[in-house]
Formats: C-alpha cells, sequence, structure tokens
C-alpha cells in the first residue's frame, strides 16, 4: 500500500555534506538534500547544530535561501536549530561542540533568527538552565516549535518549560550521560510529562527494543515522532571520520560513535532505515507507523499534509514489513 510520505525533524547532513560544517557551500547543500530527499525521506528540517557565530552567519542565511526555492518546496520545511542553549555538561551536551555552548541570551537568538531569514521552524533547548523560560517565550512568538533536549533537568525545570510553551522532547533516551540517578532524571520526568511529543532515533543503535517498545506504552502512539538524527556520514561505507567536531567511527553494524567517549554521534541510518527498523518490532499498525513518521511530525511543527510534495512515493508491505521508496508516477 502507498502511505503519504515519511517526514524526518532531525537531518545533520549526508553522505559528507554537513549542514554545520564552516565548508557549506549551496551546491554540497543543494546536493545533499536532493540525496536525502531521493533516499526516501519525504520533508525534512536541514539541522544546524551548536556552531560559532562565523558558522551561524554563513551558514543560516546559505540554508534559507536553498529553501526558498522552488524544487524543495513542501520537502525542506524550515531550520531546525540544535541548540546553542543546552547544557555544558559532559555527556549531556552529547557531540555539540563545548567552546559554542550559550547561556540563555535573547539577543543572540534573534540574531540567529534573523541570520536564518525567519526559517527556523525548530528549536531545540535545555531546561533547566537560567533563562530557558525567556528563550522558550521568544522562540513560541516567533512562530518557533520548541523541544527539550541535551539537558540535565529534573521535573520541575521540564514541566516549567511545558508551562512556558516547549512542544517536544529531542531524541529522548540519548543526549544524557551513560550513568544517570535511577528515579531523578530527565529521560523519567519527559516521559511523564503529557504535554511533550517525544522523538526517538529507531535506528538500533540509539535505543535497546526494549526501551523503544516503552517509551511507546508510556507515551502513546499519539505522542511519538520517528527521526533519523542523520549524521554527516550517514550513507557512506564503514570507516573512520571526522565530523560535527568528533573523530568517529562507523562500524559495520552502522553503528556511528566516538570512540574515545563511546557516545554515538548522530545516527547512520535514514528516515526510512529508522521506520523500517520499528516496523521489524511489529508492533505499530501501519497506519500508527504513519502516524509516527508522517502525521505526528507535521503536527508538532504546524505543516498541513497536503503540502507535502515528495520525490518519490512510499509503499508499505504488509508481508515484509518494509516501506520501499518508488519513483513517482
Amino acid at each position: 500500500m502507498k502511505i503519504p510520505g515519511l517526514v524526518d525533524l532531525q537531518v545533520n547532513g549526508f553522505k559528507g555534506v554537513n549542514f554545520s560544517g564552516a565548508e557549506l557551500s549551496v551546491e554540497s547543500f543543494t546536493a545533499g538534500c536532493r540525496q536525502i530527499l531521493d533516499s526516501g525521506t519525504s520533508a525534512f528540517l536541514p539541522t544546524v547544530v551548536t556552531s560559532s557565530p562565523k558558522v551561524y552567519r554563513h551558514n543560516l542565511p546559505l540554508i534559507a535561501n536553498v529553501l526558498r526555492q522552488e524544487e524543495f518546496a513542501g520537502r525542506m520545511l524550515g531550520i531546525h536549530l540544535e541548540g546553542p542553549f543546552i547544557s555544558p555538561a559532559d555527556g549531556a551536551r552529547g557531540a555539540h561542540d563545548e567552546r559554542w555552548v550559550r547561556h540563555a541570551d535573547i539577543e543572540y537568538l534573534r540574531q540567529l533568527l534573523d541570520w536564518a531569514e525567519g526559517q527556523v521552524r525548530l528549536l531545540t533547548v535545555a531546561a533547566g538552565i537560567d533563562g530557558i523560560k525567556e528563550i522558550i517565550e521568544c522562540a513560541i512568538g516567533e512562530g518557533v516549535t520548541v523541544s527539550l533536549g541535551h539537558q540535565m533537568a529534573d521535573s520541575a525545570a521540564i514541566d516549567r518549560a511545558a508551562a512556558a510553551g516547549a512542544r517536544a522532547l529531542t531524541h529522548l533516551g540519548n543526549g544524557v550521560p551513560a550513568v544517570l540517578d535511577r528515579h531523578n532524571n530527565p529521560i523519567w520526568a519527559g516521559l511523564a510529562n503529557d504535554d511533550f511529543f517525544a522523538m526517538i532515533i529507531t535506528d538500533g543503535h540509539h535505543l535497546p527494543d526494549s526501551v523503544i517498545k516503552t517509551f511507546i506504552r508510556a507515551k502513546a502512539l499519539e505522542k511519538i515522532i520517528i527521526t533519523s538524527d542523520a549524521s554527516p556520514i550517514a550513507g557512506m561505507p564503514p570507516g573512520r571520520y571526522e565530523t560535527l567536531n568528533n573523530a568517529v567511527v562507523l562500524d559495520e553494524s552502522g553503528r556511528l560513535y566516538n570512540p574515545q567517549t563511546g557516545y554515538m554521534v548522530g545516527s547512520s541510518a535514514t528516515m526510512l532505515d529508522c521506520m523500517n527498523y520499528l516496523a521489524s518490532l511489529r508492533m505499530p499498525t501501519v497506519e500508527q507507523l504513519v502516524r509516527v513518521g508522517f502525521d505526528n511530525p507535521l503536527k508538532l511543527i504546524g505543516v498541513d499534509a497536503s503540502a507535502i510534495r515528495p520525490m518519490r512515493e512510499i509503499v508499505f508491505d504488509e508481508e515484509t514489513a518494509l516501506f520501499t521508496p518508488v519513483e513517482n508516477g
């Protein structure tokens, strides 16, 4: 059966193109985006992680200008700014460069939104850092959806962020230290708050199957969003690489990680890969798979499904439980 498409809210790059790289060009960005769309992702948010002011000043207007091209209408839906207002703590910071993590600064947020020329659709911040309430309220006032991630926030801080208007949790279960308090931690706090969509990475590496199933049961499928968190190394062969200011290993299994810290540095998967892995668990129905891979992402960022223009159609084979992209028409 044909489905309406697959929407990914977090794509950091593809096949060597780094959306947060100082070397990003119109040509490389455009080529990377075309390859993502050809891989089976129907629409997505190019994501810029915590970066230097120089990179933001160069990359955000470049991306914004490409987004306005007719070719990408209904395919690239805006920019996801992941950071820079996140926790500087090891583990919580993840692969983000500590040098460019910022305290909550309204004027800097406004500068970022200005450089992005009104194209920011999603902003990931950390609950619990001083002044984050004002950041959340400012972003929402500019039409930006706010998600929480890369944080060490407790339940009270997460509830305050929800009251300020934050609506989602970025890659829940990741972007935290490997060792946490067993009860008082941002994973449980985020799961317990019914206001949030939970974005999760179902690439087979970021979360064990048992955790995926538990998150789905805790949140219900109405509040789950699948995302790839694709790294600039996604689509590349196994090997050693430099990406997002990390020396990384992409092993044969597809796991992409920093061997020094052990932490993963985005994923090597596409949205299609993540949806097929989730389908392999034989837990959701095809209708529920469409909800978490298409309907819910669009609902979170306020985009109507009729606006999506897939480059390739997506079909689902119920016998094999696999999604496959096919040529339009």
